[in-house]
């Protein structure tokens, strides 16, 4: 196969410009340039815009020497890494569509997507995913081939018909030829299917949704307006990439605009990722950065005296200063006191988060509590609150840089329209909008109206064109006495604490608040054992009367900020974290309320006895 940066023809400008078309321009006018890097074994691989180009096309024209065929679907089983993306664009410039999987999915999780989608074939990283999908393979009739990216641990299952090696897959489409790839990608078209992604299924069985190429453009060209990213930008990919949102920061945007993708060690290691990458755009969802804010918490506590002070003292004026920026009154004598705060506790402090670069920062997939962005503010991290749901390829609306308006997600983005229904349901119009769950006309009819209007699920309201999220709509509690209680606002409220990583909010046809408490583990454990209160396990952390003691006084503060029937008047502590792999939490960290109601029940209903 001709290497991509010698090849003689290019895409032409008549040609609908879909990811693998922009990333073939890439490869023949900037070739040799940075596109992606890769952590391994201590040293950053690079990736250049050729190497990436070559990739794709080489393993789309594997997969068709497989019989994948337009239309067809492939999925990809495996943690962000550069492979992700060849798979990703190489499967959709030959006119198939990637389907994402989790790399927490259970062996049950990934034989209903397999069976849903019709994968014909399936991309795994490593031994890992490879048994989970050997244990169910003769249960998915579609799939043909299993093609593993590590081989390590899994030398025994080579000789397996079934299941060949991502090497073997790129050396078989290596006897193509480039035009022949060109020539595929030249024939996408806008409304062609280029990903479905499963819903998170917080309230059911996932839904597939099909994603088009033209959604996909319509998405980069809407956050190029919001955003102030060019080529010279870095990002840090650690979301999982079956989440549309890091779809968007590390595939469709970064091939659009053309900035660096880096790839770390995974989301063990997302510290010390972040310390060496210190990306200038980050993307995090809000428990990136309560779990941010409560590191640097818990560490002032064990803080010298002097220390204490300077972090304490600047952090009063920082507030403050960030009060007057988000007024549009930062004054010279404001960036005076900031520039000496930042070289006292400021930059430092972002220097150890990785934020040290950061110039555009986003926090979006859930609500986040309006405090926890004050403290970033304060830190001289400007972060942006935004909304958006894979029905609308993540863009509905955010914060514009000039009027940031916390406890708010902002004003719709470009080509969006947003009003509200007079259920105060959320209704989102334009051409990010997908094509329709697959397989389920009833559920895309409930879905997109008539006029084209999503129908989002989230209530809110919207004041001069900025919207505030009130709850999901299927998660308002509605009292015995018939008040109606958002129980997300209450949740991050009680979030904003260091020692809380979870909270539960239960009351629904109830006659008072109950909540189901989950504590941060490092933060109660150190704060434990600073007073000498010994423990073993997470479960023997909870049963301790002093960290009891501890997680009531929180309640009781956060009480003093509702009304009283918001109030919690009693709660429990779960006897562990919850997990992703336990079916409690969705793989971007949202909280499966249902299952979680049903598996402790008995907690529940020992506060209302």
């Amino acid at each position: 196969m001709t290497a991509l940066d010698t090849a003689s023809t290019s895409t032409s400008s008549t040609v609908f410009p879909s990811l693998p078309a922009i990333l073939l321009d890439r490869a023949r006018t900037e070739p040799q340039k940075l596109a992606l890097r890769q952590h391994h074994y201590g040293v950053w691989k690079r990736v250049t815009w050729s190497d990436y180009a070559d990739a794709s096309a080489r393993t789309g024209l594997g997969l068709r020497s497989l019989g994948v065929e337009p239309g067809d679907r492939v999925a990809v089983h495996a943690k962000n890494r550069p492979e992700w993306l060849y798979a990703d664009l190489g499967t959709q410039g030959i006119g198939a569509a990637t389907v994402g999987l989790y790399p927490t999915s259970s062996s049950a999780e990934v034989e209903y997507l397999m069976n849903h989608s019709g994968a014909k074939v399936i991309i795994s990283e490593d031994e890992e995913q490879l048994d989970k999908i050997l244990a169910v393979r003769e249960r998915c009739p579609s799939l043909e081939r299993i093609v593993l990216i590590d081989t390590r641990g899994c030398r025994r299952h080579l000789d397996d018909p079934q299941v060949m090696t991502f090497d073997e897959l790129v050396e078989l489409g290596s006897s193509g030829s480039i035009s022949e790839f060109e020539s595929s990608v030249a024939t996408i078209a806008p409304d062609d299917v280029a990903l479905i992604v499963y819903t998170s299924g917080t309230t059911g069985p996932p839904k597939g949704a099909m994603i088009s190429h033209g959604n996909l453009h319509a998405a980069s060209t809407s956050a190029q307006v919001s955003f102030h990213v060019d080529e010279a930008a870095e990002v840090l990919s650690y979301l999982p990439l079956c989440h549309i949102a890091e779809r968007i920061v590390s595939v469709v945007n970064g091939v659009s605009i053309g900035y660096i993708v880096n790839f770390g060690d995974g989301p063990e290691s997302f510290a010390q990722d972040m310390a060496q990458v210190q990306p200038t755009f980050l993307l995090g969802v809000p428990r990136v950065w309560e779990k941010m804010l409560a590191t640097v918490q818990i560490r002032m506590q064990d803080a010298s005296r002097l220390k204490g002070f300077l972090y304490w003292f600047w952090m009063k004026r920082g507030a403050a200063i960030a009060g007057r920026r988000l007024q549009g009154k930062f004054g010279p004598v404001d960036r005076a006191m900031f520039a000496l705060g930042d070289l006292m506790v400021y930059r430092p402090l972002r220097a150890k988060l990785g934020l040290v670069r950061c110039r555009e920062a986003l926090s979006g997939a859930a609500p986040i509590a309006p405090e926890v962005l004050e403290y970033f503010w304060a830190l001289g991290v400007k972060i942006r609150e935004g909304y958006g749901q894979t029905e609308n390829t993540a863009q509905a609306t955010v914060n514009p840089p000039d009027d940031v308006r916390l406890g708010t997600v902002g004003t719709a983005v470009a080509d969006v329209e947003v009003r509200i229904a007079d259920d105060g349901e959320i209704l989102t119009r334009g051409p990010h909008t997908f094509l329709g769950y697959l397989d389920d006309e009833a559920a895309t009819a409930a879905t997109v109206d008539a006029d084209g209007w999503l129908h989002t699920g989230d209530i809110g309201e919207m004041h001069d064109g900025y919207v505030t999220i009130t709850d999901r709509k299927k998660d308002i509690i509605i009292t015995a006495g018939g008040k109606n209680i958002s129980p997300s606002e209450i949740e991050n409220a009680l979030k904003v604490s260091p020692y809380i990583r979870e909270a539960i909010v239960i009351g629904d046809r109830r006659k008072y608040l109950t909540a189901l408490i989950g504590v941060e583990l490092d933060t109660v454990g150190a704060w434990a054992l600073s007073r000498q209160v010994p423990y073993t396990t997470y479960e023997d952390l909870t049963t301790k009367p002093e960290v009891h003691e501890l997680v009531t006084q929180v309640i009781e503060e956060t009480n003093e900020r509702f009304a009283r029937v918001e109030t919690i008047k009693q709660f429990r502590l779960l006897p562990k974290e919850l997990d992703t792999e336990d079916g409690e939490l969705t793989a971007t960290q949202k909280v499966k309320r249902a299952a979680i109601v049903d598996r402790y029940g008995d907690l529940i209903e020992g506060m209302y006895r």
